[in-house]
């Protein structure tokens, strides 16, 4: 691991922002926040959303910065990449922005039913040949649904026609309510200050001309959920690696 890894980790460790929590900690047990998220770590009774796979912490930091009667929480397992958005939130005083490093498969260690009010998925791995590891599979939204409370939204915002795609399929095939969807974000009248937050990815594939999807839903049934069971067309510009994308 390089000196400027072990830095950050160190610094990580000082942050009055920032949970690290390894499987190995909640593994066979729970966290010891769950349930208790709003009063015991913000101090507040405001309402809980989180961001998962939050990379950088960008988008989690403006959310914070857009909405401060919100808490938000965002979740990743990579700490070098969260370093950046904790600090950023330090820096600009946000007293409504957490950091949890954890593994996204625990998530029900650390929320209690109906604890997060929504869920923001921005620019996840589309995961194309692994259904299993992919966040916004039906085994992953299980886990969601659990933490949400009934109605509660989860956004997708994604560079990938094959991730957005799937999830129309998935919402189809398990009758999801769709509130919003767009495969042009930037050119609908969805369009907000909140989903306006660009990340730094998300403008690398805006200047190669990649349009941004959005998707909103809910759960309407407590039903099993099922994977579509149909044929997605691959993004074949991810075949040429992250820092070299086109169409």
């Amino acid at each position: 691991m390089g000196k400027g890894k072990l830095k950050k980790f160190a610094e990580m460790e000082t942050f009055p922002n920032v949970v690290q929590a390894t499987y190995r900690l909640v593994a066979g047990s729970d966290f010891y926040l769950k349930g208790n998220w709003a009063s015991g770590f913000f101090k507040n009774n405001n309402p809980v959303v989180v961001e998962l796979g939050c990379g950088k912490g960008e988008y989690t930091v403006g959310l914070a910065e857009q909405i401060p009667g919100i808490n938000y929480i965002g979740v990743d397992i990579k700490g070098a990449r969260m370093w950046k958005g904790a600090k950023q939130a330090i820096e600009k005083g946000l007293k409504n922005v957490a950091f949890l490093r954890a593994n996204i498969e625990n998530i029900n260690h650390f929320f209690a039913p109906g604890e997060i009010a929504e869920i923001w998925l921005t620019f996840p791995d589309p995961q194309m040949k692994k259904t299993a590891r992919r966040i916004t599979s039906a085994g992953f939204l299980t886990r969601y649904r659990a933490i949400l409370p009934k109605q509660g939204k989860i956004h997708l915002k994604t560079d990938s026609n094959f991730q957005f795609q799937y999830m129309l399929a998935l919402a189809k095939a398990n009758h999801l309510a769709i509130s919003a969807q767009t495969e042009n974000l930037y050119e609908s009248d969805l369009v907000d200050e909140v989903l306006s937050i660009k990340t730094f990815y998300e403008k690398q594939w805006l200047d190669r001309g990649i349009p941004i999807k959005y998707l909103a839903f809910s759960f309407n049934h407590d039903e099993p959920l099922i994977e579509p069971g149909v044929y997605i067309e691959r993004d074949l510009y991810r075949s040429f690696g992250r820092s070299a994308r086109d169409i």
